[in-house]
């Protein structure tokens, strides 16, 4: 009898260890994409109070520095890209996070293997018009998260990206450059149709730039 209670405990221990680990590894279907480190630089022509307010179709789950009121940062603006709230506090960028169910365009983009990605982003972003600083900003935090997987798929987005997350500044920018990488990895070589080659967007007068991305599940 005793047996048959210790044969009984061991079992139960063996589901409930399984039953926490299948928790544990489960992803809802549902969930919400992740948009990570949209960083945001302000390069003024001369020195000026800027405000930039964020229309975003989504939750915010992270902000440095907080809004000053109503998903509007405040901050002095100077050219050489620096910025400073009411406090005084310096920043190099205005940071965000958040979450949405925005549905990313594929249709254009391409697979690039994990071995071959910093090459391909170095090239890549200078033709979308980050200068050197902001774009390894961009790969020094995204590499770490694509370097060793065997595939990346990756679609630079536009409307599906900037109509869900709208900016807007006063005074107005004269130029904006806003360069957001949906991706995700595979295993398998992905065939896919590489968007049309563009001009390089120039930077005129009161420029912003921003930067981000999100791993697709």
């Amino acid at each position: 009898m005793k047996k048959r209670k210790l044969i009984l405990v061991i079992l139960m221990i063996v589901i409930e260890a399984n039953l926490l680990t299948a928790c544990r590894f489960f992803i809802d279907p549902n969930e919400q994409e992740e948009v990570a480190k949209p960083v945001i630089y302000l390069y003024p022509k001369e020195e000026m109070d800027v405000s930039v307010s964020l229309d975003y179709i989504g939750k915010f789950t992270c902000l440095y520095p907080e809004f000053s009121q109503d998903n509007t940062w405040k901050v002095r603006a100077y050219p050489d890209g620096s910025l400073k709230d009411a406090s005084g506090e310096t920043y190099n960028y205005l940071f965000w996070e958040g979450e949405s169910d925005i549905e990313y365009d594929f249709s254009k983009g391409y697979c690039i293997k994990g071995k071959d990605t910093k090459d391909f982003l170095e090239k890549e972003l200078k033709k979308l018009g980050l200068n050197r600083k902001e774009a390894n900003e961009f790969i020094v935090y995204w590499l770490s998260k694509m370097k060793d997987n065997k595939y990346n798929v990756i679609s630079f987005q536009k409307e599906a990206y900037t109509d869900n997350a709208k900016l807007k500044t006063t005074p107005e920018t004269d130029s904006q450059i806003r360069v957001f990488m949906a991706w995700y990895d595979s295993d398998t070589f992905v065939e896919i149709k590489k968007p049309k080659e563009e001009n390089c967007p120039q930077r005129k007068g009161f420029t912003l730039v921003e930067w981000g991305g999100c791993k697709v599940r």
